[in-house]
């Protein structure tokens, strides 16, 4: 199953979170299917209109795809990532 990470807020990388950041990646190798990217300011885009959508501690800041067995598995790996304030994680369902 893959599942798929949507990080929220944000620490500056100091020396020591970009290690934990590599060690993280590194334990999770061989389950990564898209290691991600952050994201920068974005618009939400709806019938009533478009809303500037800034960066800040509440935002949507980055997404990565893993494969894990169970939504359980998926929740610990999420629970290592070294430099996010939150992690939602979500199945992919399949079509």
């Amino acid at each position: 199953k893959k599942f798929v990470f949507l990080t929220y807020g944000y620490r500056e990388p100091t020396q020591e979170i970009m290690e934990a950041w590599g060690k993280w990646f590194a334990s999770i190798g061989d389950k990564m299917v898209d290691s991600g990217n952050p994201l920068g300011p974005g618009r939400e885009i709806s019938h009533s209109g478009t809303k500037e959508l800034p960066l800040g501690k509440e935002s949507l800041t980055g997404y990565c795809i893993i494969n894990a067995d169970s939504l359980d598995e998926a929740e610990k790996i999420a629970k290592g990532c070294p430099i996010i304030t939150s992690v939602r994680v979500y199945e992919a369902m399949s079509m």
